[in-house]
């Protein structure tokens, strides 16, 4: 009896110790993995849209009003109380109707390039980001500004070979100062065709019209057929008449110059891709257009004039979600590769990172529209690291050093968190946002009370008065900081206090993107 007993309790202090020992391990283990965070398992897979974030929420809210600023022709709905109907009688000269669309900044030019960016960014978001969109009210207003642009677009392609480009002379616009309710003076057209061909402004408006194709594919079918059937009319013509629209109408050099039309006809090969299901606009951009044009390798800045930073990433989509036939191809690997280069150059501590930042680390390229770069980039950076969280992609390996999702979306609130405040001048530069924002926004509209009575010529006043703006722009994202960080508050500084519609709709899609903890990446189609 006595002999069990010790047998007993011998086996027990045995199991203890096992069970100890396990335990000690596992807490070693678990040590260890947080230790080595770069190199742990990929996070779980996000759900539908989380928790929202008010601040993001906020200012989406009022980045998205800045549409509504500049929409051209008789308004619908309007909730800007200083605007009115404008440009009613654009394009009739060719009995067209292009009293729609946008003014792209301060001023009151249309110009087709920038704004058919403007259309297939915020299409990009809608399509991303529509779920979180919807969560805070946003969907419907995104969905609303971007019709109003695809029907100015559909307008300005009349047939096959003829995209009318721009409404107004900059030269004459330019010389007056008045609200655009009040505008008297020529709004001549300017067109590309087959003799004067202008491939980036087409490829560009294809790209613009195939991604809204998307966008409106359940909402609106005949819409949609619509949309995707001029994409393909205007790439064909934009593939078939290869010339650089800088080139066949050397005036647009002074203000919407491009650098090179091989971007724009990727980007829209692309997006019909995505419209279409055509095999073949994926072999366009994986075959002969691929390597002359991709630069495969070298990481860019995406901008309305270089595309290539985001066709990587959107074509990135293809290898992460797409079949293995397809995702396995050496060209579409080398269009991911590139991406990642990018997003390494983006991540603040990488050994490849950009020495193009501030101080206080905004990106900063061009002291001309200054927070076009930081927003575009970091735009692409919450895009790729929810692309890698929906995968289950683990990390990126930048020269050896690992990153997760994790960091590509903090460097995207980083730079978007400087725009909101988070900065040493301590000012929102997005107009609207919190009680320190810019007051003296270069905007005719803006500047000019609703119920001043002003010709062309002496509405300079306005532009030169030492007074703010009696009307709030809301939403308006200004040109932002110089390198050193400062920022000067004065009408006439039109390098940093003009806003654009293409910047807005980067900022849309940023925010989109951070308005609610990531989602999971859905299909387009």
């Amino acid at each position: 009896m006595e002999e069990r007993k010790r047998s007993k309790g011998w086996c027990g202090w045995l199991l203890v110790a096992i069970v100890a020992a396990t335990v000690a391990v596992s807490i070693f283990i678990l040590v260890k993995k947080k230790g080595h965070h770069s190199d742990s398992g990929a996070a779980p897979v996000p759900g539908p849209p989380g928790a929202i974030t008010q601040k993001y929420a906020n200012a989406l809210k009022l980045a998205m009003q800045f549409f509504d600023v500049q929409k051209s022709g008789k308004l619908v709905n309007n909730e800007i109380p200083w605007r009115g109907d404008s440009a009613l009688k654009d394009g009739s000269e060719a009995n067209l109707d292009l009293s729609k669309g946008m003014y792209d900044a301060g001023d009151h030019m249309k110009f087709g390039f920038p704004m058919a960016f403007t259309a297939t960014v915020l299409s990009w978001a809608i399509l991303e980001y529509g779920d979180q969109m919807k969560v805070v009210n946003q969907l419907e207003p995104a969905q609303d500004s971007l019709k109003w642009i695809t029907d100015y677009l559909i307008n300005a392609h009349p047939s096959d070979n003829v995209l009318y480009i721009q409404v107004g002379d900059p030269e004459i616009d330019h010389k007056c100062w008045e609200r655009p309710e009040d505008m008297t003076e020529e709004r001549p057209l300017t067109q590309v065709n087959t003799s004067t061909p202008g491939t980036e402004v087409a490829a560009e408006t294809a790209a613009a019209m195939a991604s809204a194709s998307l966008v409106f594919k359940s909402t609106d079918p005949a819409y949609s057929s619509l949309l995707l059937k001029h994409a393909k009319q205007l790439f064909t013509f934009a593939d078939k008449y290869r010339e650089s629209y800088s080139i066949s109408i050397p005036e647009v050099q002074n203000y919407y110059n491009s650098t090179g039309y091989g971007d724009e006809l990727l980007w829209a090969a692309s997006w019909l891709y995505y419209a279409s299901g055509d095999q073949s606009y994926l072999d366009y951009v994986t075959g002969q257009n691929g390597k002359a044009f991709a630069n495969w390798g070298s990481p860019t800045w995406f901008s309305w004039d270089n595309k290539l930073a985001g066709t990587q990433v959107l074509l990135s989509r293809v290898t992460f979600f797409g079949s293995k036939d397809t995702s396995n191809s050496d060209s579409l690997q080398n269009y991911r590769k590139t991406a990642v280069a990018v997003m390494c150059g983006l991540l603040p501590k990488s050994p490849t990172t950009t020495s193009s930042r501030t101080a206080s680390d905004l990106i900063w390229v061009s002291e001309w529209n200054t927070l076009q770069h930081p927003v575009a980039s970091a735009f692409l950076a919450v895009l790729y690291s929810d692309y890698m969280l929906t995968s289950q992609t683990a990390k990126l390996s930048c020269n050896g050093h690992s990153y997760r999702p994790s960091d590509l979306r903090n460097f995207a609130m980083s730079q978007a968190d400087y725009v909101l405040g988070n900065n040493p001048m301590k000012m929102s530069y997005l107009v609207g946002y919190s009680n320190n924002y810019p007051k003296y926004v270069h905007h005719r509209g803006a500047s000019i009370p609703a119920d001043a009575t002003t010709g062309c010529s002496d509405g300079f006043m306005w532009l030169n008065s030492t007074k703010p703006n009696p009307n709030v722009a809301v939403g308006a994202l200004v040109g932002g900081p110089f390198l050193n960080e400062t920022y000067i508050d004065s009408r006439n500084n039109t390098m940093q206090v003009e806003p654009t519609t293409y910047n807005s709709a980067l900022i849309v899609g940023l925010l989109s993107g951070l308005v609610t903890t990531s989602s999971v990446v859905q299909s387009f189609t």
